[in-house]
Order: structure tokens, then sequence, then C-alpha cells
């Protein structure tokens, strides 16, 4: 037996109240050591094959010839296209042959959805395609599938939770993609503990990963999450996985953001937008209609942000809201979207270095449309949203805005601003407010280029500059 913490992994052979690793107070549970396949109970399992015998993997039946790596062929294991454009943008053109990606989300966010459409997709072209549904019966998933569009006949259907079942269907559909949903309810029948726990999880993602590499098929893990936000289980099990995918958005909004936290066969960062609707996820090919559709131009705490997503600018609204607070109530710092830290420096350097005041005051921050901004490039947007809101003088209605706001009052440059004002002078925007160091834009674009808050602040309200 080993005692291995739920927050880093780390394994002691004793308990104790607090993980010697992390420092995390009890954080240690009890875990069978065990080799992914062998039951642990059996005397002879020590003698069994570290590749998962007991679950049909053996010893000889994966890669184990080492090769000079100039003779390795880059081009075999390339990415294959899901035929959803968003996700493949994601994860640099597809889900590459052999590989394990984790795919995380809040309840209800579409995660399901989004891999039946993935599913769906792929088996209209003809291949097989596999899902292993530990938590819904068949019919379920049928009923679910068929609010999607027509079922494909490739696309088969595994209800059921007993990990050692998944070797056959592997052998008698030969799919070019298998989904797991979800790795939390999946058990490994050689590992003591209830589906969920630290052992099954493990046990069962390293199974997965054998699977994987053993039949170079693309396979796709659905996790849970915690209240806090990060995926259910150790945290080990992201670094066992090739690709961690995040899936987010507010319930009350219909945009839904695919964007990968890790990734081993490209860079991550790049964002994915889908939009929510009676028949599944749509790729969103224009964010501005869905983010700027319902502006009211004019309106007093508005600013617009040429923010950076990935590699792709998105023309996000930032909204304040102040009001006066009565003298015995403390005033409310409110952040929706953006960086609550921010929001209180912003609040800081606008009293100090712009003279404007926001004492007594109540304030309200957000980014409409359910996108979380939290480069520090939209500072100054915020910062003049700010201005805007407790002045009551609105922005210009064609003016997008960004940079870094320093301590000092000082306006920073920020990267990518060719592509900001770009894509801003696309759609019709007309004046920028940018940082000194910024290059001029577009064709058609007045740029106008600031050192500090206060001239900002004075420039876009017309209020006098204090400096």
């Amino acid at each position: 037996m080993v005692h291995r913490c739920t927050a880093c992994g780390g394994g002691t052979p004793r308990w104790s109240g607090r993980c010697p690793a992390c420092g995390e107070w009890n954080s240690l549970v009890e875990e069978p050591v065990v080799v992914p396949g062998v039951s642990p109970h059996d005397p002879a399992s020590s003698r069994a094959s570290a590749s998962g015998r007991g679950l049909g993997l053996g010893p000889g039946d994966g890669p184990g010839r080492a090769l000079a790596l100039v003779d390795v062929d880059p081009t075999r294991s390339g990415p294959v296209p899901t035929g959803l454009a968003e996700l493949d943008r994601v994860l640099g053109g597809g889900l590459v042959p052999g590989s394990v990606t984790l795919l995380g989300g809040e309840p209800g966010v579409g995660k399901s959805t989004l891999l039946l459409q993935v599913l769906s997709s792929m088996a209209g072209t003809g291949a097989p395609v596999l899902l292993v549904s530990a938590e819904e019966s068949a019919q379920q998933v049928r009923r679910r599938a068929e609010r999607l569009g027509p079922l494909p006949a490739g696309l088969m259907v595994l209800d059921d939770s007993d990990l050692s079942a998944v070797p056959t269907a592997l052998s008698d559909t030969g799919p070019v993609l298998v989904v797991v949903d979800s790795i939390q309810a999946v058990a490994h029948p050689g590992v003591s503990g209830t589906p969920g726990s630290l052992g099954q999880v493990r046990a069962c993602t390293d199974v997965v990963v054998h699977l994987a590499k053993l039949h170079d098929v693309p396979f796709v893990l659905v996790g849970h999450v915690t209240k806090e936000g990060t995926l259910a289980g150790p945290r080990t099990l992201e670094h066992l996985v090739d690709t961690v995918l995040g899936v987010e958005g507010d319930r009350h909004h219909a945009l839904r953001t695919v964007r990968a936290t890790k990734h081993r066969f490209g860079p991550t960062g790049e964002l994915g937008l889908f939009e929510m609707n009676d028949s599944g996820l749509a790729a969103v090919t224009d964010p501005y209609r869905l983010l700027l559709g319902d502006r009211r131009p004019g309106a007093p705490g508005s600013a617009v942000l040429p923010a950076m997503q990935g590699q792709r600018a998105l023309l996000v609204e930032l909204q304040a809201l102040t009001a006066r607070t009565a003298p015995e109530t403390p005033s409310r710092r409110s952040a929706q979207g953006v960086d609550g830290g921010r929001l209180a420096l912003l609040l800081a350097v606008l009293e100090q270095r712009a003279g404007v005041s926001l004492l007594r005051t109540d304030v309200f921050a957000s980014a409409v449309g359910g996108i979380r901004v939290l480069e520090p490039a939209a500072d100054l947007a915020l910062a003049l949203a700010l201005a805007s809101a407790v002045s009551e003088r609105p922005l210009p209605p064609d003016l997008v805005v960004f940079g870094e706001v320093g301590l000092g009052g000082e306006i920073r440059q920020v990267p990518h601003a060719p592509r900001r004002l770009a894509e801003a002078a696309r759609v019709g925007f007309r004046h920028a407010l940018v940082p000194e160091s910024c290059p001029d834009g577009p064709r058609g674009m007045e740029v106008v280029h600031v050192r500090t808050l206060a001239q900002a602040v004075a420039l876009a309200t017309g209020s006098p500059s204090s400096s």
C-alpha cells in the first residue's frame, strides 16, 4: 500500500496529516500498488507484465523497438481533422493517432454534445468510431444524438463502465476514434476502490494511454471538474495525457469556448468559439455579431477592447458601472470576466495618477458576452470605461482601446498590436487609443498614441487632464 496525495500525486509509505511533497493538509489517500491490468490480490500478479496482461495487453503487443531519431517518419502520425473547424483550430489540425486528450468542463456546458458531434462527423466519412458511455445507457445516448442530426452507421456505443470490455470492443470495431465518457465513471477490475477514486482514475488512465499507443487510435476522455473549477482526480492525470482541453461558458449565455491548456503536438492558447443552439454547438465564424451585436453605442461606462485569444483578435465590450455608497456602508467591488486584482490596481492608479475619484463608490466591471479577458492589454480599456462611468461621459462609439497601465500611470506596449488594429478596422472602427510605442494602424483608421493614463482619460472623455 502507498498513501498518495490528491493534490500533487506524490506518494509516501505512511499516512500523515500533511503531504511531505506539497504541504497540503489531509490530502493523503491509501492506494494499492498495482500494475495496470493486474489484480493486487493475486499472489501471482507480481510476475505479470507491466503492460497490463489482465486487460488483454500482452507484453509483445506494443511497440518496443528502439529507432534512430533520424529514421522516424514525421508524417506518419499527422493530425486527423475532427470535422469541426473551431476544434481543429485549437488542436492544431485535429487529433493525432495514438494520443490521449482530456476534455474538462462544468456540468451542462456541452462536453458530451461536442464529442457526439465529433463522433458523428468522423463516422459520417465512413470510418467507425466508438463511444464508451459509462454514465448513460445506449438508449439515452441515442435519444441525445438524434437531436443533433442523422445517426451515421459507423457510430458505435459501448454502455459499460468496466474497462476490461474496451480492448474487445476495439478489436471488434476497429475505430478511428474512441471517446470515454467519463474517466471518473469507468472502473479497472484489478484495482480496489470505487470509480472516480484516486487509484481507479490513475489506473484507468494508464490503461487508456497504453491502448491508444498499442492500437494507434486517438482517445478522448471526458473529465469532471470540482466546484473550484479544476479537473477532478489526481493532478498527475493531466501529466499522463497528451492534451488537456477545457470547455468554458456561462450557462446563461450561448457562447462556449474551447481552449488547450496543454498540447504536446502544437501551441496552447488557441481559442475555439461555439454557439449553443437547439441542434448542438455551432461554430462561430464571425464573433463580432455575437459579442457586439447588442451593444448600445454612446452609453457611459462602455469601452471596446481588441482582445487576443490565442492567435485571433476578438472585439470585446468592457462595461463599468459606478454608484455612490452610503457613508456607513463599505464600498463594493465586483468583477465578472475581468481580473479582480487588475480592477483594484486600476482604481488606485485612476485615483492617484489621473485624478478620477472613486472613493465611497460601488464599482461593477464586466466583460460582455461570456468571454473572460485577463490579459494586461485590457487595462486601458477598463480604466477608460471606469472613468466614463463615473463622469457619465461616453466614449466615441467607433473607438477601440488597448494598453497596459503601470503603477506610475504610464501606458505600456502590448503584443500583437497590428493584429488588434486590423480586426478593429475590418468591422468598421475608425479610431484607436493605443500606447505611444504602438505602430500606426491600417489605412482609414486614426490612431492616437498616449503616454499616460491621465492623457488617455482627457482625450477619451473630454475631461481636463491632470498631467
